[in-house]
């Protein structure tokens, strides 16, 4: 324990920060057997670059429970560009969570203009090439993966979207494959695919070729849509009937809201982000009573801003306390919380008590 605490310590840089540290090991997580205990529940998480200190201190002090923390560094903007946010690739970050045991999978965002990443995707040398320049990321530093957080995909039209399926598709399982011969992981994260939405994602293929596939199952009421719950019960089990019947619940992440929006109450303006404390913090300036809405189980309050009136809906440790029974329904072990240093601290004994 003695020797534990001091790793801490140095990764948080109040004892020397030139102590270099072994990489944890890297590469794919085995299979659970059918026959076997089922797994521990396991926690990723993002770590934001606009807060990178917050949230790398956030995961040091929960590194117990944290599988994997991908800070959100990378953007790719073109098949052969990638630039990295402020603070991407800090050593003193990566060290220090290798000293913590916790796995570095830096994730690789993408906003581009509509149609720029279908055209890489359906193209076989721009895809290749693409696939190289992610792999050169992966090797640039003592990484133990990628996390690839492909969205504009999502926006795919008709006329176009099962050919760039097929070929994200194929751009998963080239960069897996080279990760894996890199002895790295390689998680992708993806949007809820449900009877109406998601079939941009071919969710067969990326269990097969991802180590772990990491479902962002928030947004159900959106900051460009009306007031409403970010995730709801029933809506997380439609999620997992249709993801678990295409990829092993072992490699399944769900991921988790640590955030919430406020939104004019008319729904006419987008919402402004809020993370859980703020959220909180505005509650309470307010001085709003703390409800639990009973059909999403997730928290909400309303209050004024001059003339307006305005809603927040958000989630917290009690809610997502709420949301567990389904997972445990599926089987689901693993978690992956957006994000580090936005949550209710009363979360972590909630996703270790499982």
């Amino acid at each position: 324990m003695a020797t534990r605490i001091l790793s801490v310590l140095v990764a948080a840089g109040l004892l020397s920060a030139a102590a270099q540290f072994p990489a944890a090991p890297a590469g794919p997580d085995p299979e659970p057997h059918p026959h076997r205990a089922a797994a521990p529940r396991t926690v990723s998480a993002w770590l934001p670059y606009w807060d990178q200190e917050g949230a790398y201190r956030d995961a040091l002090t929960h590194a117990e429970q944290l599988h994997t923390v991908s800070p959100f560094w990378y953007q790719a903007v073109s098949a052969g560009r990638i630039d990295g946010h402020p603070g991407a690739g800090e050593r003193r970050v990566v060290d220090g969570l290798h000293a913590a045991g916790v796995k570095v999978v830096p994730t690789v965002m993408e906003t581009m203009k509509p149609g720029a990443l279908g055209s890489i995707l359906t193209s076989p040398t721009h895809r290749a090439t693409h696939i190289d320049t992610l792999l050169k990321i992966a090797g640039s530093r003592d990484y133990d993966g990628l996390d690839l957080d492909y969205e504009t995909i999502a926006a795919t039209g008709d006329a176009t979207y099962e050919q760039v399926r097929a070929g994200y598709a194929k751009l998963v399982e080239g960069v897996c494959r080279g990760l894996h011969a890199m002895d790295k992981q390689c998680v992708i994260t993806v949007s809820p695919k449900t009877a109406t939405t998601g079939r941009i994602w071919d969710y067969a293929a990326i269990g097969r070729a991802a180590d772990r596939m990491r479902i962002m199952a928030y947004d159900y009421h959106w900051k460009g849509g009306e007031p409403g719950p970010l995730s709801t019960p029933r809506w997380y089990d439609e999620i997992l009937r249709v993801a678990t019947a295409e990829v092993p619940a072992g490699k399944i992440e769900m991921g988790l809201p640590a955030y919430g929006w406020d939104w004019p109450a008319d729904g006419k303006t987008r919402a402004k982000h809020v993370t859980w404390k703020e959220a909180e913090a505005l509650r309470s300036a307010k001085g709003a009573p703390y409800t639990l809405d009973p059909e999403s189980r997730t928290p909400h309050f309303s209050y004024s801003d001059g003339s307006q009136r305005r809603e927040v809906w958000y989630q917290d440790a009690r809610g997502v306390a709420e949301h567990l029974p389904v997972l445990r329904e599926y089987g689901i072990t693993h978690t992956a919380l957006w994000a580090l240093d936005f949550e209710d601290p009363d979360l972590w004994p909630v996703l270790a008590g499982g």
